[in-house]
């Protein structure tokens, strides 16, 4: 879980620093999601499902960063509620559903892996009084998942009917075309040089994810570092084993 008050984290858990709008690359058909997440939407609820590896954690994450940077700008006497959290069910072992209390002072709330808490009536409850909470305040939620929310296999009712009632958004996951740009993006602008041989090379033998592949690509820049050498074939062989 990572909780974003002016700039503060808790827990000793934090948000991705990469994970922003400004270096999720777009495709045509999730150009209109991004634009509307971007913008001063009116919705309070957003639900954004996705199959496969669409960047649904990034998205999230994304949201969070935007939110506190924009509470940062208002005057705090002036706010009804500030600051983020981002809470991904599928660590859900190491928390308690007690940490969904009090949410609704919070500018954003941003749950990633809706999925992971399907059956679990613990975790459902304190969802379900949050979002009532959440419902009743100046906050906004946003809820992820791999399937529609009338797929989702939610026991309580009145949850699993609270999840229908938002915005319902569907992001398409890139091709490796796609996928293989985003990983040049995610280089560049880090200031690496990932020649398209390189990222072919990765593409064919890495995990399709976009969040494996980014986290190849922050082992091979601290091997690249450490050795000074740039990406190449025979790095990418020798830091990843393979």
């Amino acid at each position: 879980m990572s909780v974003v008050n002016s700039g503060q984290l808790a827990l000793g858990l934090g948000l991705d620093d990469d994970a922003r709008f400004e270096n999720f690359l777009v495709s045509a058909e999730n150009q209109q999601l991004l634009d509307y997440l971007q913008a001063d939407c009116d919705e309070q609820f957003v639900y954004i499902w996705g199959k496969g590896s669409p960047g649904l954690t990034h998205i999230l994450q994304a949201a969070c960063h935007k939110s506190t940077a924009e509470d940062s700008m208002v005057e705090e006497s002036t706010m009804a509620t500030s600051g983020a959290l981002y809470l991904p069910l599928k660590e859900k072992r190491q928390l308690s559903p007690e940490i969904l209390q009090g949410v609704s002072s919070l500018s954003l709330v941003c749950i990633d892996d809706i999925d992971e808490i399907a059956g679990d009536e613990s975790w459902e409850s304190a969802l379900f009084t949050a979002f009532n909470s959440i419902k009743e305040s100046h906050a906004r939620l946003i809820i992820a998942g791999k399937t529609a929310p009338k797929n989702l296999a939610i026991d309580l009712p009145d949850l699993h009917s609270r999840l229908q009632s938002g915005l319902i958004l569907q992001l398409k996951e890139l091709d490796d075309k796609g996928k293989l740009l985003a990983l040049q993006l995610r280089a560049k602008q880090r200031g690496i040089e990932l020649p398209d041989a390189v990222a072919e090379f990765i593409l064919l033998r890495a995990q399709r994810s976009l969040l494996a592949l980014m986290e190849i690509l922050d082992k091979l820049d601290q091997s690249s570092l450490e050795q000074k050498r740039k990406l190449s074939i025979p790095l990418v062989k020798s830091t990843l084993g393979w």
